[in-house]
């Protein structure tokens, strides 16, 4: 089992293709988290990897972002 960080190379790309994923939709952090009902620096911190997403997080995010969360786990 590997490393759990938010360096390992592996959750870079996740949080990249999110990054990616947002700006592409033309989403500003402080829209996406209303979306979620979230502060905006939570989305900061998992965008810059000061925070680690959990499963049901990153699914949430898929979906305020109206993108395919197996999409992006086939990036991987």
């Amino acid at each position: 089992m590997g490393k759990k960080s938010v360096f390992t190379v592996r959750y870079q790309r996740l949080k990249t293709q999110l990054l990616q994923a947002r700006t592409a939709a033309g989403i500003t952090q402080v829209d996406l988290a209303a979306r979620l009902g979230r502060p905006q620096s939570f989305v900061s911190k998992y965008e810059r990897g000061e925070r680690r997403l959990d499963l049901i997080e990153f699914l949430e995010v898929c979906d305020a972002l109206e993108i395919k969360a197996t999409d992006i786990l086939e990036g991987l």
